[in-house]
């Protein structure tokens, strides 16, 4: 089978390292323009980019696909690029791009999404973070096929993963993004032989993974330790959980809840050992236990504690 592939960051290249291995032809990549990163801010390529680079496959990077849109002559150079491969389907993993309706069409089998939730739970840009804040269970990977909806279309296959109780949205994406590439592949093999049968996704049980912003970072401390532990974990590597101390943004990277030891308002330090650093909330307490200052390294409690000394009664936030 010719599969055209359109996604962007690490967890979809791992989608197309799997589909290049089990001998699929991709003619052609789509994925974001190319983005100013790291200290220099200089243009830096989409993991997919580079994936697809390394294997001489063509790359189109569209700002829209909409033939009536922003970038008309953008998506009528895609759409020239799209039809030109001659694809038997195209697999979507990540992309970040609205696909109109005449993209979800060109393909003789459609457009098949890898989604990293179990639909139709956490439909929406930021499953993971959310499944993980939410306190869920377990999530998993659905391979959908593609409508003009915002993740509405029918499942095609899907499987099941637990959340571990220290499960971060780094270690979770991992295991899901590997997940992802074994069942697309799995997908477009029972399609090819005609065994893919597709099942419309159940009316109750919707909720919607809303992008994480930047604000969701900022710890409130009147909130729950359960709440917060959740948050610490769903937000790492991104945004990141901060609180104020001494006029300086820490982010904090680990924490596990503990009981407190007195009553205190949110926000006060407890106590202070080099196994954590014990913070009152509104409900319980936590112990935070690998921390970072701005402009330096993540680093267990103990080694921030040594350039950062706090003592009970102090305030953070």
């Amino acid at each position: 089978m010719k599969i055209i592939f359109a996604g962007t960051p690490v967890f979809a290249r791992v989608a197309l390292e799997r589909l290049l291995a089990a001998g699929f032809q991709v003619p052609l990549v789509l994925t974001q323009p190319d983005r100013p990163a790291g200290r220099g801010m200089k243009l830096q390529a989409s993991p997919v980019k580079q994936l697809a680079q390394e294997h001489g496959i063509a790359v189109a990077q569209p700002r829209s696909l909409r033939l009536d849109g922003k970038f008309p002559e953008d998506a009528a150079q895609a759409q020239a690029a799209i039809a030109a491969a001659q694809a038997d389907a195209m697999v979507v993993a990540a992309y970040g791009l609205i696909l109109p309706q005449w993209t979800l069409q060109a393909p003789r089998l459609g457009c098949l999404n890898i989604h990293a939730s179990l639909l139709p739970r956490w439909r929406g840009a930021a499953p993971i973070h959310r499944a993980i804040e939410a306190g869920d269970a377990q999530t998993g990977v659905t391979i959908m096929q593609m409508d003009e909806g915002l993740d509405t279309g029918d499942m095609l296959l899907i499987e099941r993963e637990p959340i571990r109780p220290d499960d971060t949205t780094a270690s979770l994406h991992d295991r899901l993004a590997d997940l992802g590439g074994r069942l697309i592949v799995e997908a477009l093999e029972a399609a090819a032989c005609g065994g893919l049968h597709a099942t419309p996704q159940p009316a109750e049980g919707i909720t919607y993974a809303h992008k994480i912003e930047k604000a969701e970072a900022t710890i409130d401390w009147t909130l729950p330790a359960a709440v917060l532990e959740r948050r610490v974990r769903a937000f790492d590597p991104f945004p990141g959980a901060v609180t104020a101390c001494g006029g300086e943004a820490i982010k904090v990277w680990a924490s596990s809840l503990v009981a407190p030891t007195r009553q205190a308002s949110p926000g006060e330090v407890l106590a202070v050992d080099d196994s954590g650093i014990v913070v009152a909330t509104g409900d319980g307490a936590l112990s935070l236990t690998a921390l970072q200052r701005a402009g330096g390294k993540r680093l267990p409690v103990a080694d921030f504690l040594r350039g950062f000394p706090l003592a009970s009664g102090q305030r953070l936030g």
